[in-house]
């Protein structure tokens, strides 16, 4: 399992497309992925679970990767949200 703490830099923070976004690339993979700001974690494949969250910018959120393809889902799931979930801020 990889645990890794991730910040949300965007501006208007986990809203629908960055949480739409995120749920479609974590349902790439085969491994859980977890998020949330504390336990319990919730599924990051589930788009109302994220929106729930209510992350703003700022926000530190700790992601919890296991399975068979966790260093690869961790990796991509680093880049979209250093990325600003491709929204350029």
């Amino acid at each position: 399992m990889i645990s890794r703490n991730l910040p949300i830099i965007n501006e208007l923070g986990l809203h629908a497309r960055a949480a739409t976004k995120l749920a479609a690339l974590a349902g790439r993979y085969q491994s859980s992925i977890k998020t949330g700001v504390g336990h319990p974690l919730v599924d990051a494949k589930s788009i109302m679970s994220l929106l729930l969250l209510a992350a703003s910018q700022g926000t530190e959120l700790i992601f919890e990767f296991d399975g068979p393809d966790e260093s690869e889902a961790c990796d991509t799931i680093t880049e979209l949200l250093a990325d600003y979930f491709g929204e350029g801020q």
